[in-house]
C-alpha cells in the first residue's frame, strides 16, 4: 500500500477498534455489575448485555447504504454521537431498564459497514484486500485486549466508569475520523466491501453461506451467554472476583492465540479448512459441556476456558475468510454484510437465552443451551462442501467493448474460475486459485483487442 492507503487503512483500524474496545470490555464484568441494579434478573441482565447486537444487527447494512448518499464521515460521526448517548445513559442509570436502553442506542450507531465502505474508498482494487485484513487484524486484538483490560478498568474506575470511558472513546472516534481519516474523492458503491440490496436473494438462498451466517451466529450467541455465568463461576471457584480476573483470561487467551496461529496455518496454507473448523467446534462443545459438568472444579474450569477461546480465537479468524472463498465475486460485500449481521443477532439471542436458561435452571442450562448450539452447528459443518480457496480479485477496465467476451477472456487466465465484467463501474469481479492465478495475464487479457 502507498502512504495514503496505509494512512487509511490504520486509521480507520483506529476508528473501529475505539468503538469496540468499549463495547467488549463490559463482557467479562457486567453480570456481576448488573446485580445491584433496580429491576435486575437473570433475564434481564442478559438481555441488556446482548440487546446492542439486535440494534446494530439491523441496522448495519442500512447505514453502509445510506452513507453511499450523505457520505461516509458525516454516518461515522453520527454512529458515534449515537454510542456516546447511550453510553452516558448507561452510566447514569441505577436501573437495569435504563441500562437497556442505553445499550440499544450504543448498538444503534452501527457505524461497521461505512468504516468498510470508507477504506474501499481510500484504497486501490488491488490493496483493498490488505487495508481489509487490517482493521480485521485489529477487531481480534481489540477483543482480546478489552477482556483482559475490562476487569482492570473495573477495579479503578467501575463498570459505570468504563461506560463513562466508552462515551470518551467515541470522542475520540469522531476526532480520528473528522481529523485524521484522509477525505474521499467520492463515495460510491463497492460490491467488493458494501451490501448490495440487489443481490441479498441470491446470497439468503446459498446453503453454503448460511451456514457459515449460522456459524458466525452461534459463535457470539455461545460467547454472550457464557459471559453471564463464568464470572461467577471464577469467584465461587477461585475466589476471584470479577476485579481481578484479568488473572484468569490473560493466560487462557495467550494459549488460546498460540493454538490459533499454528492452526490456521494448517487451514488456509495447507487447505485443510473444514477439518480445522470441525475440529474447533467440536472442541467449543466439548469445553461447553465440560462447564455444565465441572460446577467449580477448577482444573476442569481452566481447562475448559482454554479450550473454548481457542476454538473461538480460530473461528473468528477463519469464517471471514470463509465466507470470502465461498460468495459469488459479485457478492463478497453482501455476503460479508448479512455475515455481520448474523454476527449481532447471535449476540443478542445468546444474551436473551442465555439469560433466560439462567433464570430458569441456573449456570448448568447456560451451558447446555450453547453445548446445544455448538452441536447443532457441528453437524452443519460436518456436511458442508469442501471449500473452493478461492479469493475475490477485481481488475480495472476501460469500460468500453464487448464485457461478455472480455468476462470469456478473463476465464481463460489461469487459476481464473469465476469472471464478471461490471462496465459502469469499469471493473471485472474475478473468483481466483491465488497459487494459480496470473495477474499480468489478466491485465493483458482487458487489453486485448
Amino acid at each position: 500500500m502507498d502512504k495514503q492507503e496505509s494512512r487509511a487503512a490504520g486509521t480507520l483500524a483506529a476508528v473501529f477498534s475505539v468503538r469496540l474496545l468499549g463495547l467488549f470490555m463490559i463482557y467479562p464484568v457486567f453480570a456481576d455489575y448488573a446485580q445491584g441494579l433496580q429491576g435486575a434478573t437473570a433475564y434481564t441482565i442478559g438481555l441488556a448485555l446482548g440487546i446492542y447486537g439486535l440494534s446494530q444487527g439491523l441496522l448495519q447494512i442500512p447505514f453502509g447504504l445510506i452513507s453511499d448518499r450523505v457520505g461516509r464521515k458525516s454516518m461515522i460521526v453520527l454512529g458515534f454521537v449515537l454510542f456516546i448517548i447511550g453510553s452516558v445513559i448507561a452510566a447514569l442509570s441505577g436501573s437495569i431498564w435504563g441500562v437497556v436502553v442505553g445499550r440499544v442506542l450504543q448498538g444503534a450507531g452501527a457505524v461497521g459497514s461505512v468504516i468498510l465502505a470508507l477504506v474501499a474508498d481510500l484504497t486501490s482494487e488491488d490493496n483493498r484486500t490488505k487495508a481489509m485484513a487490517t482493521v480485521g487484524i485489529t477487531i481480534g486484538v481489540a477483543f482480546m485486549v478489552a477482556v483482559v483490560a475490562g476487569p482492570i478498568a473495573a477495579s479503578l474506575i467501575g463498570v459505570s466508569g468504563i461506560f463513562w470511558l466508552m462515551a470518551v472513546l467515541g470522542f475520540v472516534g469522531i476526532a480520528i475520523t473528522l481529523f485524521m481519516v484522509p477525505q474521499p474523492e467520492a463515495s460510491v458503491s463497492h460490491r467488493d466491501a458494501q451490501a448490495v440490496p440487489a443481490m441479498l436473494g441470491r446470497v439468503l438462498k446459498d446453503p453454503e453461506l448460511l451456514r457459515l451466517d449460522f456459524g458466525i451466529f452461534a459463535l457470539h450467541a455461545m460467547l454472550t451467554a457464557s459471559f453471564l455465568v463464568v464470572p461467577d463461576l471464577l469467584d465461587r471457584s477461585l475466589g476471584l472476583t470479577a476485579h481481578n480476573q484479568w488473572i484468569v483470561y490473560l493466560p487462557v487467551l495467550v494459549v488460546s492465540v498460540v493454538v490459533m496461529v499454528p492452526a490456521i496455518i494448517v487451514a488456509e496454507k495447507y487447505r485443510h479448512m473444514k477439518g480445522v473448523l470441525v475440529a474447533a467446534i467440536a472442541a467449543m462443545a466439548v469445553a461447553e459441556i465440560v462447564l455444565m459438568l465441572a460446577g467449580t472444579n477448577v482444573a476442569g474450569l481452566l481447562i475448559a476456558l482454554t479450550v473454548f477461546f481457542a476454538g473461538f480465537n480460530v473461528m473468528e479468524a477463519s469464517l471471514p475468510s470463509l465466507v470470502t472463498k465461498t460468495a459469488p465475486a459479485l457478492a463478497k460485500g453482501t455476503a460479508s454484510g448479512v455475515y455481520s449481521s448474523s454476527q449481532f443477532i447471535g449476540i443478542f439471542m445468546g444474551g436473551v437465552f442465555g439469560g433466560w436458561a439462567h433464570k430458569v435452571a441456573g449456570d448448568p442450562a447456560v451451558f447446555a443451551l450453547s453445548a446445544a448450539v455448538a452441536l447443532v452447528w457441528l453437524g452443519l459443518a460436518v456436511t458442508m462442501r469442501q471449500p473452493s480457496y478461492l479469493s475475490t480479485r477485481l481488475v480495472r477496465i476501460d469500460g468500453t467493448g464487448d464485457t461478455e467476451k472480455l468476462a470469456e477472456r478473463l476465464r481463460q487466465v489461469p487459476g481464473v474460475a469465476e469472471a464478471v465484467v461490471i462496465a459502469e463501474e469499469k471493473l471485472a469481479y474475478l473468483k481466483v486459485d491465488s497459487r494459480a492465478y496470473d495477474q499480468e495475464a489478466a491485465v493483458s487479457a482487458t487489453q486485448a483487442a
